[in-house]
């Protein structure tokens, strides 16, 4: 299984000079499956880049799974701009939450109106299928992957996944919040024995006591569950704005010191599980 990061930053996009390094694309990561499925989670702006690439591909039509954790604008913004959603030959499943007491759909096709874009969610000509799912059900995507989501702990509601293939373990828990003192054993639960977490950590322990209400972790918060989890390798991610690339560089140092499993997730980066 291959695991390729487009976007990682959490809030807004942040492109310049002081984030050339990390990447300043909002959240998106593609799985691709020994059987060649593709998994796409989350469409922040990374997914523009990742829809240029596929487009390249040699394939005469794409199917793909896209998996949102939760409709937060960084996690939702890219998708009106995801090209293969505009070819008609293909087709995309959108799998995620019902929230606020409005559908899936009618929250994607909210950002999709005339005062924002000249075009609609309708006019995305690609077969698009929307599908709503529950916490703990069990989806199987092609023939040998399965993925559990799992309600976890953020404003509004979030899903953590946990995805499994041919005996190997992603999971992504981005936008997760824990206590100051433990982590939430839900999400190391979900994380246990996973060969690779992709794990929120927008923030310095410092930065998460000041805002402990928002919604997300420290880097240590996703070194302790990665600890506890007994996972392989932990990828940082969901990185703050105001976070420079020396910044980040900096905390990755200090997780290592904590994790040698631990590192940045990086745009563009790809991480293969033999």
């Amino acid at each position: 299984m291959k695991v390729r990061f487009w976007g990682v930053r959490g809030s807004i996009p942040v492109p310049g000079p002081d984030t050339v390094r990390v990447g300043g694309n909002t959240s998106c990561v593609e799985l691709q499956t020994q059987d060649r499925e593709v998994i796409i989670i989350d469409a922040g702006t990374g997914i523009r880049l990742l829809g240029l690439d596929l487009a390249r591909r040699p394939t005469e039509r794409l199917i793909a799974v896209l998996m949102f954790s939760h409709t937060h604008w960084d996690h939702i913004q890219g998708l009106p701009f995801f090209t293969p959603a505009t070819v008609r030959q293909n087709r995309v499943v959108v799998l995620g939450e019902r929230r606020m007491d409005r559908r899936l759909e009618q929250i994607l096709a909210g950002q999709m109106v005339d005062a924002y874009l000249p075009f609609t969610l309708e006019d995305l000509r690609a077969d698009l299928l929307i599908k709503e799912v529950h916490d703990g059900e069990k989806i199987v995507v092609g023939d040998s992957t399965s993925v559990l989501p799992r309600r976890l702990h953020h404003p509004g509601g979030v899903f953590g996944f946990r995805i499994v293939n041919q005996g190997r373990t992603v999971v992504y828990a981005s936008d997760v919040s824990h206590p100051i003192d433990k982590p939430d054993p839900n999400v190391v639960d979900l994380a246990r024995n996973a060969d690779l977490l992709i794990h929120d950590a927008q923030y310095t322990p410092e930065e998460k006591r000041q805002h402990a209400d928002w919604g997300h972790s420290s880097w240590t918060d996703a070194v302790h569950v990665a600890q506890q989890a007994n996972v392989q390798q932990l990828a940082l991610f969901h990185h703050d704005p105001l976070h420079t690339d020396d910044d980040l560089e900096e905390i990755e140092r200090q997780a290592q010191a904590m994790f040698p499993g631990a590192f940045l997730a990086r745009e563009g980066m790809e991480v293969t599980l033999e």
